[in-house]
């Protein structure tokens, strides 16, 4: 194998050199249509929030006196889909694939449950989700944060869609066939020296200062304006006065962070017996590298693969420059609608309706407006009192009197024009051409009319979900990519013994469980092994907790009226009562269906050995006064015959005792042996109450 050889660091040139090359890459992945991503994506998000005119027009039309009405109806559109979205969340589950097992295969779901929990994965969904629809895409960042633990922690957070430029060629969806992915963000000065040195910073203020720059898409300054992507070919290598009169303030420089797919000689172990190959962890020292291949019979090898090229700069200086601890990329995309590298959202197609709608609407109010208010012909100097200046400013009001001169023509209104045929039918075809392109019917926003039959609702919004499939099919994918992503971090980076605290699947309210995996015995064996084997990844969903407690509880109780003996104890826990847990335990302690705890079965225990010894020290003592009286019967057998007679029925009436005694003893270990085999059947019908309960819960993918 291929000894380490160290980081050759690049001197300036190089480094420049290094920089202008990866400015001139994400130059043409912005001139590739992300400009126009995110001119179009800022305009869908203010359409959601229902800043849907453009400020001219308001101006305009003010202007004129004409309103300018916002009837939003993407808002309850998308978020019907964002709650159709809530109440299906992500069920993962691990199998065995090659050599895995399928108890590491449990454990490893285990793991992912706590991952999700420590990160409110389903709240980084839903975020994510939103991206999607409403900015065409969102995108997960999964990487190994050590902030919080000395080992790291697999961290899952969501990013913004418009700092992310996807490779111009991307023709699937899947980010392992991407060639590489850009992240840039605007930052300080200041940030970028706590984040990556001060000497990076000091660099980065000598250009600024010199004026070297890469054009105004790389520096900012206090007296630009701040428009994103714009670049002018004048700037690049322009010159500045470093006189601290005429010197510019430095705003931001925009970082680039750049992952790039390149060949690199890998180290690997390889099965001899199955030909299985697994990277060798990047964080392992070379003693251990071999003392694991030594224990498992591998071999090592190198090859060439494809492995991550992370490279961060900002203007002419790098910032960071590496191969990536990762074997694939950070991010993982979510795109509601895919074609061929073209992602776009559900309210991309629902501007020009909206738009429609809005002026139509905007329109109708002008015209009723105008018609309440046509204006007056009026001769000059007939009006008495007033002027027309005065009769222009309240002739619309309720109860208005007009007094004209005598012998003058009265004043008379101006026929208004009358409402165009067909405006409102428009209006009604712009609402209805939102319904449409979205999929979303009134029984999914919940304004059906209450003649509509509920069978008919049901109907309507089955036939809703189906419209909103792609989206959430495309959800699902994602999901998987999340996973397989968290597996290989998992595998990778949790080597270590370490302990984690799982969550109750059934009840996430119950006290957290301690696992420790990765765990090392005396005798040199592993327990709970995550970094071995090859799982593959099922993906389903289920419902949210409050609603699947509620869907349970109810079923439970038709159940019960229809005369299914369902326990009482599992509709008290399907319920919202508060310390249900204790309540459900008392009707079992009553019902005589928990069992007892382990101070109760030793006070149990204790007491039946003491009757048991009772009933045994009863039982010599029996049998001593039954010895002696047979001694003495026998040493007055030559005494007369009635004094005979009175020791052997005393000795006949104690060998009756005794031999009940003996019966109520073997009763006792009897009952002992009944007592033991109740208990067993407790916990048989315990653990069937569970799999019953665990076999209630859904865990299909989405219907």
């Amino acid at each position: 194998m291929a000894k380490y050889k160290p980081k050759k660091k690049l001197n300036k040139a190089e480094e420049a050199d290094l920089a202008k090359k990866q400015f001139a890459g994400y130059v043409r992945a912005r001139d590739s249509g992300h400009e126009d991503y995110v001119e179009i994506a800022k305009r869908c998000d203010a359409f959601y929030r229902g800043s849907q005119w453009d400020a001219a027009d308001v101006a305009t039309l003010d202007d004129q006196g004409r309103p300018a009405l916002t009837i939003n109806t993407i808002l309850p559109t998308i978020n019907a889909v964002l709650g159709e979205q809530s109440t299906r969340r992500a069920d993962i589950q691990f199998k065995p694939r090659g050599n895995g097992q399928d108890e590491i295969a449990d454990i490893l779901t285990q793991v992912y449950m706590q991952i999700g929990d420590n990160n409110k994965l389903d709240w980084v969904e839903s975020q994510v989700f939103s991206d999607g629809l409403i900015q065409d895409r969102g995108w997960f960042d999964v990487r190994i944060d050590f902030s919080d633990h000395i080992q790291g922690e697999v961290r899952i957070t969501s990013k913004d869609p418009l700092d992310i430029l996807i490779d111009p060629d991307a023709k699937d969806y899947d980010p392992k066939t991407w060639n590489e992915v850009y992240e840039t963000k605007w930052m300080s000065i200041d940030e970028i020296e706590e984040a990556y040195g001060q000497d990076k910073a000091d660099r980065l203020r000598i250009v600024a200062d010199s004026g070297s720059t890469l054009g105004k898409d790389s520096m900012e300054f206090e007296h630009e304006e701040n428009r994103y992507g714009e670049t002018n070919d004048d700037w690049i290598g322009q010159e500045y006065s470093t006189d601290p009169d005429n010197a510019r303030t430095l705003r931001s420089i925009r970082v680039i962070e750049r992952q790039q797919y390149r060949l690199k000689d890998c180290d690997l172990y390889v099965d001899p017996i199955t030909g299985d190959e697994r990277p060798v962890p990047y964080n392992w020292t070379e003693k251990k590298k071999k003392e694991f291949a030594e224990k498992y019979g591998l071999i090592m090898a190198t090859k060439k693969q494809r492995k991550v090229r992370w490279t961060v700069t900002a203007d002419v200086v790098v910032l960071f420059d590496d191969w990536s601890p990762y074997a694939t990329f950070t991010l993982v995309p979510y795109f509601p609608y895919w074609r061929r590298g073209r992602p776009f959202g559900m309210v991309r197609n629902l501007l020009s309706p909206q738009e429609q709608l809005n002026k139509i609407s905007s329109q109708e109010l002008h015209i009723v407006n105008t018609t309440a208010n046509s204006g007056w012909i009026v001769e000059g100097g007939s009006l008495s009192g007033m002027t027309a200046d005065d009769l222009e400013e309240h002739g619309a009001e309720t109860g208005l009197v007009l007094e004209f001169n005598r012998g003058s023509t009265p004043p008379a209104k101006i026929q208004p024009n009358q409402i165009p045929t067909g405006l409102d039918r428009i209006a009604m075809k712009a609402a209805n051409n939102i319904k449409s392109i979205s999929g979303i019917s009134d029984a999914m926003l919940g304004t059906d009319s209450p003649e509509v039959s509920g069978v008919a609702i049901q109907a309507k919004q089955t036939r809703g979900v189906m419209q909103i499939q792609v989206p959430l099919d495309n959800l699902q994918k994602s999901r998987l990519y999340l996973a397989e992503k968290v597996l290989k971090l998992v595998q990778a980076f949790y080597t270590e013994e370490r302990l984690l605290q799982i969550t109750d699947e059934e009840d996430p309210y119950k006290t957290r469980v301690p696992l420790r995996v990765n765990q090392m015995t005396p005798e040199g064996t592993i327990i709970n092994d995550l970094t071995i084997g090859e799982y593959d990844v099922v993906v389903g969903t289920a419902p949210a907790r409050d609603s699947f407690d509620e869907m349970q509880f109810a079923e439970a109780i038709a159940l019960r009226g229809a005369g299914v003996p369902v326990p009482d104890d599992m509709i008290v826990e399907y319920s919202h009562l508060a310390r249900k847990e204790d309540i459900a335990k008392r009707i079992r302690v009553m019902q005589g269906m928990e069992p007892p705890s382990e101070e109760e079965m030793k006070v149990q225990n204790f007491r039946m050995q003491a009757e048991m010894q009772k009933i045994q020290l009863e039982i010599a003592k029996m049998e001593a006064e039954v010895a002696n009286l047979q001694s003495a019967s026998q040493l007055n057998m030559a005494k007369a015959q009635g004094s005979v007679m009175d020791p052997q029925l005393k000795a006949a009436e104690l060998q009756t005792k005794l031999q009940s005694k003996k019966e109520e003893l073997n009763l006792r270990r009897e009952l002992s042996a009944l007592t033991n085999q109740m208990r067993e059947r407790q916990s048989d019908t315990q653990a069937a109450a569970k799999i019953a309960t665990a076999a209630m819960k859904p865990t299909g993918g989405i219907n």
